[in-house]
Formats: structure tokens, C-alpha cells, sequence
């Protein structure tokens, strides 16, 4: 397998060599979803993987992320230690029956999240910052001992420990997955890292030395006023890896220190000798998630030398501004944004580009949720070879993505469907909703969370993760769950081709959120509402989305790599029209000058609200803000026709101004305005056009006139559901777009692939009701095919209603497959097919007419088109309706039957109101779920008529 990243780009640039006829390009394997594949306790055998892997390539599967987790009770004796020799044949075995059957591979680089593990010494854990303060009168001397006492800190997902019977460090206990530790901290009198001494007058001493290993301060202060002292420790954080597996249990590794990085990565080298892994294609880490115990990990031992190596002053003289609470002093806020500035390199440079380097050497690439990080997340996600999100708030996906595009990575991966309802409730179409949403936010690499490994042995439901949705065969929408696959690798065929043709960069102001002060030292961004709440770029990426602009957010270092070609900016990985500072009030010198510089050499900047007005940090500080404001009198603001002010410098325009809308007119920049019929969209280009991913997830169908507003005279249409496909109607075609035809149902998406030169082939189908909707009556055979616990017996229905109601007990426990199968006569009326709507189904449907498939739908609308010629005098309809496991669920829990059998985290549920007096998920409040083919099904006569 190629794992270079000019080997995806080369992929990707041959498929904007198309045909001339539209034609659905080749699914390949990085076309197809992905899945996080959960190894419980690494409890894995030979004979289970193959069978496994087979059942996840027939149901279009691409590829599997193998990470271990915690363990299954009662499966101790095949629980396998993480990097064990044992476990690397594993995944020696795995890789190799991968490639045989064309699936990929990748690996999470911990077992559990994030990196750690019984390897990570105390030297290299995670550490955080203990200030202590003391005042001493003028001559004279400090009576206690300068000493901090950490104090002591057990939480446990399990049973809990009496710390004083527990072995330092915490890996050394017996009995790890019973007790599923989250944070210890142990009672220890922490490592003195500076003394300094601050006076009236200013004066700054360093008393460090003068401290004996008993804590006594041999000092006597200078006559005068009171001194205060502070006093910095360096305490040992103790947080443990989450959800570890047997072997992976330990402490949470020191992300700033590269030293601590390179010994952690140590060990995998050692499993990995003489094993042939070279089909492993990535490396993986479940985001940072380090700060979610008690306190911050918020220090590295060599903070002190990194800060002033950085940014040019000794950090301890500066103390009382770092450590202070007042949110209007004004030094406290520059060596505020300093500290971050520093972690956020540290975290970059020490963690993220050592790992990158790291698995370089494995010919490997990786993928990283940067989310989360206390750091400019865009710089980690751009040092990443496949960024990764996960959420559904569109501006939090974007953070990946735009990384992705700026930096030229062709590809951005996505956590999806971790939690879509409670457990068992999540429909495909539920599914399917949630994978739109990552591809309208750029993403074309869809990793589902996620899939257990379940050995055959095991009872139903299997083993299983605390993370609904459950993508696995034991779950009964696992026969139409293929239909899914396919519709995404369509999708992910034209969203991995090309490039993001997005027309704005939009400047994140990451010093502004660096120099708010808050209750903690660090800022964790993960998205707008973590890191930028309340700050202007929020609102305006919001606008941005709600009125149609393309566009991608850029960071300060991103940005001194752009470059001009005549009015565009290019940045490495794509151009677009131009940059937009929202309403930013500080940023580096070196910022504003590229900025400038940008304008001068042909491109338009636009400032929203107001120019910057200072620089950050405390560094120089009348130097630099000299320098900045010299800068921005090199403008010479007028008012511009339009409203806001211009300024002219050498080839180019810088634009300040409010609204957003006005002064992207002013730009050339057009949006979208489909968004204003309730559209969707994502676009990129290829040579000769674009690709345009479009959803409708209204309430209500969108059959009209699409307006394009990029350069088209012509336009091929798919739908990646059903894959009809064909030439759309279009019209009022100029240089500037064109208008397109298009059908959208509630929940429905099409590809459009627009082209200046003339495409050829047939024309799309846009079937349109030439009569009213007759009813499909009846009655109906049904027969259980498939699930369990018992199959109910097969019915006669004259009239359509859940399985639930018809079946007895046996049906209101039921989880699986009827087939319902009716007869009628070829409708009288004149037309060119019939649409065929099932009305409601509980919950996904397969068709088939006189024996031949029709079409598999999973909602919320349930049509398919038969046409004319597939109709008989007589016709049989047959109907294969799966539901969701809810319901053979609920009668587990009636009859007691067990099924959270699993250590960590033992199946909590999502829903307060779906919690057992145990805390544990429980359907006790649950009714069955409305199951099977409810109707009304109906026939409504159609005409393909051009529109």
C-alpha cells in the first residue's frame, strides 16, 4: 500500500481527468468508510479476526482503526497484554489478513486515550504548577520551610484503592482493570522549581539556591519594605490513561517534553522489531483529553529555559503577572499569552512534529484529533498528515478541515456517530444524517464509532463499547447498514478528488484568546464555544454559513506561508479570493506586516469591525508596538462607496467595515445562495469545475431551480443513494454559474459536477406525479427472517401496524428482519414508472419487485421509483424491513439477563433519564419501538419530464 502523501495527491489529481459521460468513479478503499475497531482486553484470536474482517469488507467497509481498550468480564484468561509479543503477532496477523482482503489498517498509539501507559515513568508523566506565596518584612527572615505537600488525590472508574496500600507508581498495582484508575496523586512533598523575591522597588532576586533540602530559606531580607516571595513546585498530575487495556494501563505521558515523547514511543519500536508491519498505514491519537481530571497538566520541567529561549524574557521575574487573578492588568494578560504561546509550541513541536517524525520511520503516516489541545489546534492539525474531528457543530469540524485544505492534505477523517442517541435508538437514517454533517464541514474520511471486536462465542448482543452507535454485525440494521457504506464511498469518490474551493480565509485571533484570563492557566480549543466563546469569530463564521460563503480558517503561522498570485492567495494547499480578520484587537507585528504585505502585492484584506490595535505579549513590548503602529499609518483609510472605508496599497485593497455580506460584495466574493432555499453544500474544484455535495435535511422536499455560482455550462447530476445519474437542466448558464435542476426529498443529497466544457451522455431523470397516490393495501404475508430471540410466527395482515402489536411476545421482543409481501395488478394509468413510498418504517427497508432489488432506503423518506418496464400484469412486492436492537433489549432487561459485562466504563447511558439505580444504562422505562412496515404504502403514477 502507498502511504505517501504525494501518492493520495496523485490519486486525487487523476480523477479530475473525467470522462466526457458522467460516470461513477471507482470506490476504492479509501473511498469507503472506515471504522474505530475496539479490541476488548486484546481478548483476540486468529479465527475470529478472519471471520470478523471478512463480514467488515462485505459490508463495504474500507478499512479499520484497531484500538485497545478495557476488558470483558469472564474473558480474563484470553485477555492479552498491550504490546506484548502475543499481541503484535496479532496484529501482525490482522494486517496481513487486511491486505488479503483489501481492507486498511491503522492503529491508536495508546491503549485507551491519550498516549500513556505502565512504560511512562515519573520523570516523563505529566506534571502541573504549584504557586506558593510568602511575605517577609524588611530584614527580616521567612520561619516556615519553603515546601508544598501534594495532596492526595484516588478517583477510579472502578472499585476504589486505599492510597496508602497502593505501589508507586500506579501501573505496579494489582488487579488494573478491576479498579480502572482515572487520577492519582500520592502524598509527597513536591520538587522546588524557583524562589524569587519581589520588592517595593521592583527589585527581583532569585533565592532558589539558598533553600537547604529541609525547606529552610537561608535569607534575611534587606531593610525596608515587605518582600513577597513566590515560591513555584512542580507537582506530579496523575492522570492515567482512559479506558486502558490490559498492559496500556499507567500514567498519561508529558506532552511538552520531547524527551518524554521519544521514550514513550520507545517501547513500540521494541515490539515492533523484527514484525512486519509495513502495512499499517497510520498511526492514531483519540485527542488530548488530558485536563479532564482534577487540575491542569499544565508544566514541563523545562518550562523556565523553553519560555525564555521563546519569547526573549525570564519568566520567574515575572511571577506575580503569571500567577495573578486581575482581569484588568494589563501585564498579567501579556505574560498570560506568553505562557500559552509557549505550551502551544511545546505542544506542537515536542509532542505532535516528534511523533510525525517518529512514524516516518515505520513508513507510516498519522492521524491526530488536535481537538481539545491547549494550543493552536490549527497548527497542530496542519503538522498532521490526516487531521481528525468529531462533534457535529460545523465550525468545530471546519478547525480540521480548513487545516487540511490551507496546508495541501488531502485528506480529513472524522470521529462519526459517536453518540447519535442512547444506546440501541440510533436509526441509519440517524446515521447518515451525522455523515453529511462531517462532509459539509470538509471532511472525506469517515471513521464510524465504532465497531467491537465480538468473538463468535460470545451471546448476543456481543461485546460491546459504552459509546452508542454500535456498528457491528450483532446489531440488527447491520443488513441494510451496507447501503450506508455505499452511499458514503459515492459521496467521499468526488469529495477526495480536487481541491477545497472555499473563497475566504478566515484569520483566527488566537491572541486574543490566549490573553483572556480565567479561573485556569491554559485555554483548551475545541472549536468556537472552547477557546473563542463570546469573541467575534464565532458570530461571524456563523454568518459566514447561514448566508453561503466557502470558507477556511487560518492561523498566524499558516499565514506568513501565503502568497499572491495577482489577486488570489495561495497558500500551498488551494487559493482563495481573500483573507477576513474578525474583529481581531491583537496579533503579532509579523501578522499585521504579512497582512500588508499581502495588500500590497495585489490581494484584498478585509478587517471586520476594526483594524488590530496592538501587539501581543510583553517581549520589547514599546519596540514592537512602535513598529506596529508605524504599519497601520501606512494606511491611508477612506470611506468606500459601499459603506465601511478602503485604503489602496500598491496593487491591492485593504477593506474595514461591519458587515461582512457588504464587504464581501466588495471583494467579488459570491456566496451561495442556495442556503436560502434550505440547502447544504460543500464544494471543490477540479479542472475544468467544481464538485458541489448537496443536502437537503429540511422538513420539507426542494423539486426548483439551484443557482450555481461558479462558472458552468454544463452539469452532471448523481445521487449516491439510489446511484441514478445523468446530464441536469440547466440554465442561464454565463461565466459567472448557472442555474440546476434539482429533486431533493427531506434527508436526501446529491453530487453535482459542473464543467465549462460540454458534457455529454444521457439526461437525468426528474420523475414528476402526473396523478394522484393510490394505495397499496394488500394485505401483506410477513415472515421473520432473521434475529432474535425467537423468530415470531409469520402473519396475514389486512392492515398495516408495527410488528409490536401483531406479533405477541415474541414480536415485542424482536430485534430483526420480516419480509412483508404483497400482490397487485399493473396500475391502469398512463406513465413512465411509479414512485413507490412505504410511508413509515421502523426502521430501514430493502425493496424488491418480481424477485429483482429495487433499492435499499433508510429514511426519513421511504420512495423508490419502479419503472414502467419492470411492471407485469401481476406484480409481487417484497419488503425486507430491519429494526434496531432496542427491543430484544428491553426484554433482557425484564427477564435480568446481563449484558454489562464490561470493566472501565460498564455501559453508562447518555440520557440521565436512562439510568438504573446502579448509575448504568437501563431501558426499564422503555415500550417497544414501533417496528416493521407501518405504511401507508402507495403507488403515485410519474412522468420523467425535463423541467
Amino acid at each position: 500500500m502507498k502511504k505517501s502523501l504525494l501518492a493520495l495527491l496523485t490519486v486525487a489529481a487523476l480523477h479530475q481527468v473525467q470522462a466526457q459521460a458522467p460516470k461513477w468513479p471507482d470506490i476504492t478503499q479509501q473511498h469507503k468508510p472506515w471504522t474505530r475497531w475496539w479490541w476488548e482486553g486484546s481478548a483476540v484470536n486468529e479465527q475470529d479476526l478472519t471471520r470478523l474482517l471478512t463480514q467488515y469488507q462485505q459490508a463495504g467497509l474500507g478499512g479499520m482503526e484497531i484500538t485497545t481498550i478495557y476488558g470483558v468480564k469472564g474473558a480474563e484468561k484470553q485477555f492479552i497484554d498491550f504490546l506484548s509479543p502475543q499481541w503484535a503477532d496479532r496484529l501482525t496477523y490482522t494486517l496481513r489478513e487486511a491486505k488479503r482482503l483489501g481492507l486498511g489498517i491503522d492503529m491508536a498509539q495508546a491503549s485507551g486515550w491519550p498516549f500513556g501507559g505502565p512504560w511512562v515513568t515519573p520523570d516523563d508523566a505529566c506534571k502541573y504548577v504549584v504557586c506558593q506565596t510568602y511575605t517577609v518584612p524588611g530584614g527580616g527572615q521567612l520561619a516556615e520551610p519553603v515546601r508544598y505537600v501534594q495532596k492526595p488525590i484516588m478517583r477510579a472508574v472502578g472499585q476504589p484503592m486505599d492510597l496508602k496500600q497502593m505501589a508507586q507508581p500506579v501501573a505496579k498495582n494489582p488487579d488494573l482493570q478491576l479498579h480502572a484508575f482515572d487520577q492519582v496523586r500520592f502524598e509527597r512533598p513536591l520538587p522546588l522549581q524557583a524562589l524569587m523575591a519581589y520588592g517595593a522597588n521592583g527589585k527581583v532576586l532569585d533565592l532558589t539556591s539558598k533553600v537547604g533540602a529541609d525547606g529552610q530559606l537561608n535569607w534575611t531580607a534587606p531593610t525596608g519594605s515587605a518582600w513577597t516571595l513566590y515560591a513555584v513546585f512542580e507537582g506530579w498530575h496523575g492522570k492515567q490513561v482512559e479506558r486502558a487495556g490490559p498492559g496500556g494501563e499507567g500514567d498519561v505521558v508529558d506532552h511538552f517534553s520531547k524527551q518524554a515523547t521519544e521514550d514513550y514511543l520507545k517501547p513500540f519500536d521494541a515490539a515492533f522489531k523484527e514484525k512486519d508491519i509495513s502495512y499499517l498505514r497510520a498511526f492514531f491519537n483519540d485527542s488530548y483529553e488530558v485536563d479532564d481530571a482534577q487540575g491542569e497538566a499544565n508544566w514541563t520541567p523545562r518550562m523556565f529555559q523553553e519560555f525564555e529561549k521563546r519569547r526573549g524574557y525570564d519568566l520567574r521575574q515575572h511571577l506575580p503577572a503569571l500567577f495573578s487573578q486581575e482581569a484588568d492588568n494589563d501585564q498579567h494578560r501579556r505574560v498570560l499569552s506568553d505562557f500559552r504561546e509557549t505550551v502551544s509550541e511545546l505542544l506542537l513541536e515536542n509532542y505532535t512534529q516528534t511523533w510525525h517524525d517518529w512514524a516516518k520511520t515505520h513508513n507510516a503516516l498519522i492521524r491526530n484529533q488536535a481537538h481539545g489541545s491547549p494550543a493552536n489546534i490549527l497548527d497542530l492539525y496542519a503538522a498532521t498528515d490526516i487531521p481528525e474531528t468529531e462533534g457535529e457543530d460545523l465550525l468545530r469540524i471546519k478547525f480540521a478541515s480548513s487545516a487540511a485544505h490551507v496546508a495541501g492534505k488531502p485528506l480529513t477523517s472524522a470521529e462519526t456517530a459517536t453518540w447519535e442517541n442512547d444506546h440501541f435508538l440510533s436509526k441509519l437514517s440517524d446515521v447518515k444524517k451525522a455523515v453529511d454533517r462531517m462532509l459539509l464541514g470538509g471532511v472525506n474520511h469517515i471513521f464510524y464509532h465504532g465497531t467491537n471486536y465480538s468473538p463468535q462465542a460470545a451471546a448476543w448482543p456481543g461485546w460491546m463499547f459504552y459509546a452508542a452507535v454500535h456498528f457491528n454485525p450483532n446489531n440488527s440494521f447491520w443488513p441494510d447498514f451496507g447501503q450506508l457504506n455505499r452511499y458514503a464511498a459515492h459521496c467521499q469518490s468526488f469529495l477526495q478528488a480536487g481541491q477545497a474551493a472555499n473563497d475566504v480565509l478566515v484569520y483566527l485571533p488566537i491572541y486574543d484568546a490566549y490573553q483572556r484570563p480565567g479561573k485556569v492557566l491554559l485555554q483548551h480549543f475545541d472549536g468556537i464555544e472552547h477557546g473563542f466563546k463570546g469573541m467575534p469569530v464565532g458570530a461571524t463564521g456563523e454568518e459566514l454559513l447561514k448566508r453561503g460563503y466557502g470558507f477556511d480558517f487560518i492561523s498566524d503561522k499558516q499565514l506568513l506561508g501565503v502568497k499572491t498570485a495577482g489577486r488570489a492567495l495561495q497558500t500551498g494547499g488551494t487559493t482563495y479570493q481573500t483573507i477576513l480578520v474578525p474583529a481581531a484587537h491583537t496579533m503579532p507585528e509579523a501578522t499585521l506586516a504579512q497582512l500588508l504585505h499581502l495588500a500590497h502585492e495585489g490581494a484584498t484584506v478585509v478587517f471586520q469591525g476594526q483594524l488590530p490595535t496592538d501587539v501581543n505579549g510583553l517581549h520589547d513590548l514599546k519596540k514592537r508596538r512602535k513598529a506596529f503602529q508605524k504599519q497601520l499609518k501606512t494606511l491611508k483609510l477612506q470611506a468606500a462607496s459601499g459603506g465601511g472605508q478602503r485604503a489602496t496599497l500598491g496593487k491591492g485593497t485593504v477593506l474595514v467595515g461591519t458587515d461582512v455580506d457588504q464587504l464581501l460584495t466588495a471583494v467579488g466574493v459570491r456566496r451561495e445562495t442556495m442556503v436560502d432555499q434550505g440547502l447544504e453544500f460543500v464544494r471543490r474544484r477540479h479542472a475544468t469545475g467544481h464538485y458541489y455535495f448537496v443536502t437537503n435535511w429540511g422538513e420539507k422536499a426542494v423539486a426548483g431551480w439551484v443557482p450555481l455560482h461558479t462558472a458552468a455550462q454544463t452539469a452532471a447530476l448523481y445521487n449516491p443513494m439510489t446511484e441514478q445519474l445523468g446530464l441536469a437542466a440547466v440554465r442561464n448558464a454565463t461565466p459567472n454559474g448557472a442555474e440546476v435542476y434539482v429533486q431533493l426529498a427531506p434527508g436526501e443529497s446529491c453530487i453535482l459536477e459542473t464543467s465549462t466544457n460540454a458534457l455529454t451522455g444521457p439526461t437525468y431523470a426528474y420523475p414528476r406525479p402526473t396523478g394522484p397516490a393510490q394505495p397499496l393495501a394488500g394485505p401483506w404475508q410477513v415472515r421473520f427472517t432473521a434475529g432474535g430471540p425467537t423468530l415470531p410466527a409469520s402473519q396475514r395482515l389486512s392492515q398495516l401496524t408495527s410488528w409490536t402489536d401483531f406479533g405477541g411476545e415474541a414480536g415485542r421482543q424482536f430485534s430483526g428482519t420480516a419480509a412483508y409481501t404483497a400482490t397487485f395488478a399493473a396500475p391502469a394509468a398512463a406513465a413512465d414508472g411509479w414512485l413507490l413510498d412505504l410511508g413509515r418504517v421502523g426502521e430501514s427497508a430493502s425493496v424488491q419487485l418480481n424477485g429483482e432489488p429495487l433499492g435499499t432506503l433508510l429514511g426519513p423518506v421511504y420512495q423508490v421509483f419502479i419503472p414502467k418496464a419492470k411492471l407485469r400484469i401481476s406484480n409481487t412486492l417484497t419488503v425486507n424491513v430491519s429494526n434496531g436492537m432496542a427491543n430484544r433489549i428491553i426484554g433482557m432487561d425484564q427477564a435480568g439477563q446481563q449484558y454489562r459485562i464490561f470493566y472501565n466504563t460498564n455501559f453508562p447511558a447518555k440520557l440521565k433519564e436512562n439510568r438504573g439505580p446502579n448509575g448504568l444504562f437501563t431501558t426499564a422505562g422503555w415500550q417497544p419501538q414501533p417496528s416493521g412496515l407501518l405504511g401507508p404504502v402507495t403507488l403515485t403514477p410519474v412522468s420523467n419530464q425535463a423541467p
